[in-house]
């Protein structure tokens, strides 16, 4: 193992390593129930996707095009807001995301805002869309 690969087990967390390298929940969906895109100052961009039924998110999905960080924060989102009610996932913070990772750089603090805003967006096009469709 080179250096560079040693150095980045030995910095982060086993949370960490699990989220930045995931990629079962990368996937745009057609037609989702809810649909949020941010852009960050830093140039990152994510697009969360989600399915719901009676009022629960059955199914949560991301795109990014950014760092390593970013990805490791929309996959924790991703999984906090899996199965959660609706109401649920408007509960889940940045410092959520922030702890569960553990070793997410500090001034990368901003990937887990991105995300959080991004699911709060999906969260809320997934609303307006549920209740125009009543």
């Amino acid at each position: 193992m080179d250096h560079i690969n040693s150095d980045f087990l030995e910095n982060h967390s086993l949370h960490y390593i699990e989220m930045a390298l995931r990629t079962d929940k990368i996937e745009r969906i057609d037609n989702p129930d809810g649909y949020g895109k941010r852009i960050g100052d830093c140039g990152d961009s994510v697009e969360f996707f989600l399915m719901h039924h009676e009022n629960r998110i059955k199914s949560v999905s991301f795109f990014t095009r950014g760092c390593l960080n970013t990805t490791a924060c929309c996959n924790t989102v991703a999984t906090f807001a899996q199965g959660k009610t609706i109401d649920e996932a408007w509960e889940i913070v940045p410092e959520q995301v922030i702890e569960y990772l553990n070793t997410l750089p500090k001034d990368h603090f901003h990937c887990a805002e991105l995300a959080v805003g991004a699911l709060y967006l999906a969260l809320r096009n997934l609303q307006s869309l549920k209740s125009s469709s009543v």
